[in-house]
């Protein structure tokens, strides 16, 4: 384990246990949740390919009823 997660897991240890409720709540907030995952990736780069490629929907030929 590098040497700041060493440090960062030795200082959680030292905390009361509603200390590190805290900081883990503060830690999620500060981790995106919306990461593409390597299937989201391909997906994107194959829909980008079609949209240069002129392969889309015309929008008036969706019905979003």
């Amino acid at each position: 384990m590098p040497l700041l997660k060493e440090q960062v897991a030795t200082l959680f240890d030292l905390l009361s246990e509603q200390e590190q409720v805290l900081v883990y709540e503060l830690i999620q907030r500060l981790v995106p949740d919306d990461v593409a995952s390597k299937e989201d990736a391909a997906d994107i780069a194959s829909a980008r390919e079609e949209y240069r490629n002129g392969e889309t929907a015309d929008m008036s030929a969706i019905y979003w009823g």
